[in-house]
């Protein structure tokens, strides 16, 4: 979708949608890099190292809009979380087992 007029938001919330699924994707995936910046920001200090920096060069201040600019650069993608495998208790196994050998003994 080509914009005639130049947008308060940039990049186009048009483009960004284009990288994800909905705009609820969109918007969570914003939040939580949002979130990853700003606790890098907040640790640079402390000289722990454990945050990723932004991964794009920005004159943005907000972290938010570091985040869409790094979504729009495909710096950071969305991909579907893998289902979790269930655990399977060794202890609830065995037990299960011998209250069903007990039952059948019962009969």
């Amino acid at each position: 979708m080509a914009l005639d007029h130049d947008t308060m938001i940039n990049p186009p919330i048009e483009n960004l949608l284009d990288k994800v699924d909905s705009k609820f994707t969109l918007v969570t995936l914003a939040a939580r890099r949002a979130r990853n910046i700003n606790s890098y920001f907040n640790q640079l200090g402390d000289g722990l190292g454990g945050m990723i920096p932004p991964q794009v060069s920005s004159t943005a201040r907000k972290p938010l809009s570091i985040g869409f600019q790094e979504i729009a650069e495909k710096k950071i993608v969305w991909a579907e979380a893998p289902e979790p495998e269930p655990e399977i208790d060794p202890e609830a196994e065995a037990q299960a087992a011998a209250d069903a050998a007990a039952a059948e003994s019962d009969d």
